[in-house]
């Protein structure tokens, strides 16, 4: 696990840029770092070191020194591919697993990565072809930015690495605003700077005489349908649950697991301990507040197995540790678990460096709420008239602490009438259009294209071969939230604290397989993610699997009416946010006020606090390559 860096000139590669730009993401790679320079290219990284630790350093060099390859991630097959590699006549000089991309580039050329099993992010320069080659992971688990134009291509694995250019123009793109307003997260391929992209999941990007050409390798197809029967198909997913555990657990480092007591990591801790012969050493978050809080079922699940439990309790005195995070999170990112998946990161790294985790179980198997809730909706396609009631509920009932009757209402409000596409974008949505119409200032709105973010959503919704509204969900997901929120949340929380993360779920494999089941296997009669459920019977207790999924969720709305309220009052309507132009100052107040006497507002004012957080940390400030001081303790 490391970060990368590297640029492509025409009028010769910024070696002291390059380096610059390491340094911004030493955290990625504490153990040591490499580059290789060579006229107009520099390409470099920060090491964690996981596997062959004393030989792995990069860049790493094919047998005449003609390609070069950094690397961000791990190649759970490397061995497998190594000795093929070895008998097609390949010498290997180290036992890296970056070394199999540097002969498979040879032998493949850009389709070396359809034949990687794993997560990565990467980048070879081949000196004979004067071609740089960009790749990114199938499900989107490594990230990369990168710009480029017709003389001049610079990457890198966080945004933070390309903001070390001075003569970079640090300008917001107003349609990335916008569509960060609506799903709580910058989509690819835009990023909130303008000129700059993150190379999608499943694309390759090869620059070579100033022009960039992009190929996507690999996508799920929900059209080719399993003949196993149910029992079948149960087993077959424990033996994939298992096997790509097993891959994920080869390491040189101490090794363990993220536990919420939710089924997606319970059942990859279950995993891990079959595999395992020692005890697994498994990480929990809880709250004080009881609603939020899984502890207890974690518990149960450490105590089943034997496991090395560790705990730590988020108390609101977190928010000591957003201005940090809004370093590490160099774009706007509102998604609030971000908070304590930063803490439960570190809490692991104080023991492992390498962490498993559940992620993708519910995007592969059908595991929200709201997958159920619309497919309910879809049986009852007339009863959009009772929305004006459920809103003047949800707007006049005072908030509920324990996400019970308001939450509902507003989720229920969402989904009735409409067709199901308009039904799930407006569940999953933070602002809806005539939320962000109400909210921006007119010279805001003169500067965005009406609608784009619904543009955006209807594109993802029906690029895929799904043929049932629950696939088409489930492969809307996967092409947005899961790589979007997700994925970046984890990578981004666990490399500030110098940890691996590992998720045997989204192995495509397993991702594969899922989308090959029917959907009354995934959502049935209400029940999410049926056949995962049914896999871990016998492995987890009945009442694990069955209870209601609680999410990794935070008190945020509690704690904008208490200890974050001044904070949150201060940062959005003083006379910085307000010159910025984007939002009218009092709608931004009414938010505010409405919240803090009962209504709940607070995904909205989340989001908004995370961007002026953003704003003050990248924009107002010149960056460094320090992160800011963490001023206390949530312990």
């Amino acid at each position: 696990m490391c970060g990368i860096a590297g640029q492509v000139s025409a009028g010769g590669a910024d070696a002291g840029l390059v380096q610059r730009m390491c340094d911004a993401i030493e955290h990625r790679g504490p153990d040591g770092e490499g580059r290789h320079v060579d006229g107009d290219v520099a390409i470099a990284m920060r090491r964690l070191a996981i596997i062959d630790v004393g030989g792995g350093q990069q860049p790493i060099f094919n047998e005449d020194g003609t390609v070069a390859v950094v690397f961000n991630g791990e190649i759970y097959n490397y061995p497998e591919l190594r000795q093929s590699l070895i008998a097609a006549g390949h010498t290997f000089r180290t036992h890296s697993d970056t070394e199999v991309i540097a002969h498979l580039y040879e032998d493949h050329g850009n389709r070396c990565v359809e034949h990687l099993r794993g997560m990565f992010a990467f980048a070879v320069w081949d000196a004979t072809q004067r071609l740089l080659l960009l790749a990114r992971d199938r499900a989107g688990k490594k990230p990369l930015y990168y710009r480029a134009n017709e003389t001049e291509l610079t990457f890198g694995s966080e945004l933070k690495t390309l903001l070390q250019d001075p003569r970079f123009d640090r300008t917001v793109d107003l349609q990335a605003l916008d569509h960060y307003l609506t799903f709580q997260y910058v989509p690819a391929p835009w990023s909130i700077i303008s000129g700059v992209q993150k190379l999608p999941p499943a694309h390759t990007l090869t620059y070579v005489d100033g022009r960039c050409t992009l190929r996507r390798y690999w996508e799920l197809s929900y059209a080719d349908k399993t003949t196993l029967t149910e029992p079948e198909a149960v087993e077959r997913l424990r033996e994939l649950i298992l096997e790509s555990t097993r891959i994920r657990m080869v390491s040189e480092r101490p090794l363990g697991a993220f536990l919420s007591g939710g089924v997606d990591s319970s059942l990859v801790v279950a995993a891990m301990a079959r595999e395992s012969s020692g005890p697994v050493r498994t990480f929990s978050i809880g709250f004080e507040d009881q609603a939020f809080d899984e502890r207890e079922y974690a518990r149960r699940v450490a105590e089943r197995y034997g496991t090395e439990h560790h705990e730590l309790v988020v108390r609101p005195d977190a928010a000591t540790v957003l201005e940090r995070l809004s370093w590490f999170y160099d774009e706007p990112f509102a998604d609030s678990s971000a908070v304590p998946t930063y803490y439960v990161s570190e809490l692991a790294k104080e023991h492992v460096t390498v962490a498993l985790n559940g992620d993708g179980g519910d995007e592969s198997f059908g595991g929200y709420r709201r997958y159920a809730a619309n497919l309910a909706a879809d049986r009852f396609p007339d009863l959009k008239f009772l929305r004006p009631a459920f809103g003047w509920l949800h707007d006049h009932l005072p908030a509920d602490p324990r996400r019970g009757l308001v939450h509902k209402l507003s989720r229920a409000s969402s989904m009735l009438g409409d067709d199901a596409q308009a039904r799930y974008l407006a569940v999953i949505s933070y602002f809806n259009y005539r939320q962000k119409q109400e909210l921006y200032t007119p010279a805001m709105r003169r500067q965005l294209r009406p609608g784009a973010s619904r543009d955006l959503f209807d594109k993802i919704w029906w690029d895929n071969d799904a043929q049932s509204l629950t696939d088409r969900m489930l492969a809307t997901d996967v092409a947005s939230y899961l790589p979007g929120d997700l994925l970046v949340k984890v990578d981004i929380a666990t490399m500030a604290n110098s940890l691996e993360g590992r998720s045997p779920l989204l192995d495509h494999h397993v991702m594969e397989f899922a989308a090959s089941l029917p959907s009354s296997w995934k959502i049935r009669q209400g029940t999410t993610k049926y056949l995962l459920k049914e896999a871990g019977r016998g492995w987890l207790p009945d009442d694990i699997l069955d209870r209601p999924k609680m999410g990794f969720g935070v008190p945020i709305g509690a704690w904008l009416r208490s200890e974050l309220r001044d904070m949150a009052w201060d940062l959005l309507t003083d006379a910085t946010a307000s010159g910025r132009g984007y939002f009218d100052p009092a709608e931004v107040r009414r938010l505010l006020t409405e919240h803090a006497s009962g209504h709940d507002h607070s995904p909205r004012l989340w989001a908004l606090l995370q961007l002026e957080l953003w704003h003050r940390t990248w924009l107002d400030r010149k960056p460094g390559t320090e992160p800011p001081a963490l001023p206390g303790t949530a312990r």
